[in-house]
């Protein structure tokens, strides 16, 4: 079985090629998984880095390359079984800030993915989405029939990929899936989203900055469970249906603010309540049994032993988060291993959001 992997570079692709590459999913898909060879196409932005995957390995190839070239996809497409699409600029702060990068990765990017996988003949896609798109829920879960109302520029161009994505298989008759997740965090994650910015401050002995009052509530999903359910909807997902991948696990910022203090050893003293986001979504909440009763997945990290080894982790790999978050340059080395965790590395600012990518 041969995949390919855009943005498998970045936090999460890089998670899910090095878990394949181990062997990790074997015994879930023991016909495709084991001897699964992976191609890595990223562009290597400052969120993806080449040192998130192992520096050799038999069965990985790695491509610098832009999905808006779609030269280059129809190439490179040729004879693989799968594709699993992470590619995505996903800091929303960012988007807040500039848009246009946003629409052409998320957007034109996603539909020259999938016009070159309908013209190379790949016969399975799986386009990796955010619960971002639904907006913010007041009360209760977004099932997979919630309208779309994303509420900023990034979420927008997720919609926007998704949609895209949908007539794909409406019109073409392309199998692909599409999954949205939770707010993840693990290893790796780059010191510009919320978990990784908090745990590095609090190591550098500086504060941490609070949107509002703290109050917004996010779902935490370890990036190890979310991978495990992308295999899964690669392997026994159907063609056209949409997956929600959460967790259970709802805190407000300001409780999760907490938790990372306390792990640090640092008190409430080191809170710095900032001007709020523009737009920012009050809560998100995904309804996930679809996934759980459809494919049989079930996450399987606590939210408090996630949390406790991805702040180890950072403490004992100062080197690689130095360098993603201060624009040290990048290494070539292989990266540290992680416990149960993955890649990514500045900007000073929070985010709450991490799938796609």
């Amino acid at each position: 079985m041969r995949i390919l992997v855009t943005g498998g570079a970045g936090f999460i692709g890089s998670h899910y090629v090095r878990s394949l590459l181990a062997g990790e999913y074997a015994a879930e898909d023991p016909a495709g998984a084991v001897d699964a060879s992976v191609t890595v196409l990223d562009k290597l932005t400052y969120a993806g880095n080449r040192a998130n995957l192992p520096a050799t390995h038999p069965r990985l190839t790695f491509v610098q390359g832009d999905i808006c070239d779609q030269g280059l996809l129809r190439d490179l497409f040729k004879g693989h079984d799968a594709i699993l699409h992470f590619a995505a600029e996903s800091h929303v702060d960012r988007s807040v800030d500039g848009g246009a990068t946003f629409v052409r990765t998320n957007a034109l990017g996603t539909q020259s993915v999938l016009e070159a996988a309908v013209a190379v003949g790949v016969p399975r896609v799986v386009h990796v989405s955010t619960d971002e798109v639904y907006g913010s829920i007041e009360h209760g879960a977004w099932t997979e029939t919630w309208p779309l109302l994303p509420n900023s520029p990034y979420a927008a161009s997720k919609a926007s990929a998704d949609l895209i994505a949908r007539s794909y298989w409406r019109t073409h008759g392309l199998d692909v899936s599409i999954t949205r997740c939770s707010n993840n965090y693990g290893p790796y994650q780059h010191p510009e989203k919320l978990v990784p910015l908090f745990i590095t401050n609090l190591l550098e002995g500086l504060p941490v900055p609070v949107y509002g009052t703290g109050v917004n509530v996010r779902e935490w999903l370890h990036v190890a469970d979310h991978c495990r359910a992308l295999h899964r909807v690669l392997t026994r997902g159907r063609p056209g249906e949409v997956y929600n991948v959460g967790s259970g696990n709802e805190l407000t910022n300001l409780e999760l603010t907490e938790r990372l203090l306390h792990l640090c050893g640092a008190d409430r003293s080191m809170i710095r309540y900032v001007t709020d986001r523009k737009g920012h979504d009050q809560r998100y909440s995904l309804d996930d049994t679809k996934i759980r009763e459809c494919l049989g997945y079930r996450p399987r990290v606590s939210f408090a032993d996630g949390l406790a080894e991805t702040v180890a982790w950072y403490r004992d790999n100062p080197q690689w988060w130095k360098a993603a978050k201060h624009g040290a340059p990048k290494t070539t080395e292989a990266a540290p291993r992680a416990t149960t965790g993955v890649v990514r590395g500045t900007h000073n600012r929070i985010d709450d959001q991490e799938p796609p990518k």
